[in-house]
């Protein structure tokens, strides 16, 4: 399941804008990606504005390129009363998104799935990621009133998901990385367990961008069923530390996707496939999202490398994998 959605546009001559407010276009971009290569499991695109969005915060949406939400100070808790009463449901963007989930879940006759902003990220888009990180020592209840909050925008917009038809949501929670580990614990993986137990009935992934090396055993105890690493981690040692009940995700390069060639991601493909064959729970995968240029032929070497080493692990007899 490489993390793909905006090479798609390739095939529909749609732009990022486009496939973000309209769901026909997107699930179209989706739909198409699909066809061409049959992943195991569909994400829609990913975007890390959605929420933030929705509670009215200031953001830019190019028309060839991710939104980026223009960040701003919060200088109490009381500031947060501005953003209580939205409903983050009813905003049209996130409609866009429950709908290309609605569509995925009639189409598509594997698991889908979308993301939601983790929560620390989310609170680090309410009132500046490094203003958080420094309040963490210096007003550390302003930053669990942020984060109680941005838990609760987080928990409805998965429980949307949920009821329009995901199997799983991944948390993306890049801004986190920046933490120590009882930083993290505190601040970002006491509120990514509040949300995995709040929600019922779709699977939890969570995704951390970067080297989480320092961090991986508390992101194991977050609740989630299983953690998308990315390229930058040995997954040899991630699967030593998460043990074998953890379903590990990843880690193909996307910056090797964009810029080598198919013998290249075969070979990579292979050293990632080796180095978690004893681990029982692994999905392949990419470190993270790809950007719309990646190489077509170099998804394609992925996907026939897994496959082909599917093939051989396949026990004598049995129906080989499509």
């Amino acid at each position: 399941m490489p993390l793909m959605g905006y090479p798609g546009l390739n095939y529909t001559g749609s732009t990022v804008k486009q496939n973000q407010f309209n769901h026909a276009a997107q699930y179209k971009t989706i739909s198409r990606l699909y066809d061409r290569f049959r992943p195991d499991a569909m994400m829609f695109l990913m975007d890390l504005s959605v929420e933030a969005s929705a509670l009215g915060l200031p953001v830019r949406f190019p028309l060839d390129e991710t939104p980026t939400v223009e960040c701003r100070s919060l200088e109490s808790a009381d500031c947060l009363q501005t953003y209580r009463n939205i409903d983050v449901l009813a905003d049209a963007r996130v409609m866009v998104y429950l709908e290309v989930i609605r569509h995925m879940r009639a189409g598509l006759p594997v698991p889908v799935g979308g993301y939601v902003t983790g929560p620390f990220t989310l609170a680090g888009l309410i009132m500046d990621a490094n203003d958080l990180a420094m309040k963490t020592m210096l007003d550390p209840g302003l930053c669990h009133d942020v984060l109680e909050f941005a838990t609760g925008v987080v928990v409805r917009y998965t429980e949307g998901l949920r009821d329009a038809g995901a199997d799983f949501v991944m948390i993306l929670d890049p801004t986190a990385v920046m933490l120590g580990p009882s930083q993290f614990s505190e601040f970002a993986g006491a509120y990514v367990r509040e949300l995995t137990g709040l929600v019922n009935d779709v699977e939890v992934i969570l995704h951390i961008c970067g080297n989480t090396s320092h961090i991986l055993d508390d992101m194991a105890h977050t609740g989630v069923v299983g953690l998308s690493l990315d390229s930058d981690m040995d997954f040899a040692e991630a699967a030593r530390v998460v043990g074998p009940d953890m379903l590990l995700i990843g880690n193909v390069s996307p910056v090797e996707m964009l810029l080598s060639s198919p013998e290249a991601i075969t070979a990579q493909t292979n050293a990632v496939l080796g180095a978690t064959a004893d681990h029982p729970l692994f999905l392949l995968s990419t470190g993270c999202d790809l950007p719309q240029d990646v190489p077509m032929r170099n998804i394609r070497a992925l996907m026939d490398a897994g496959r082909e080493w599917r093939r051989a692990e396949a026990p004598v007899g049995a129906t080989p994998p499509r």
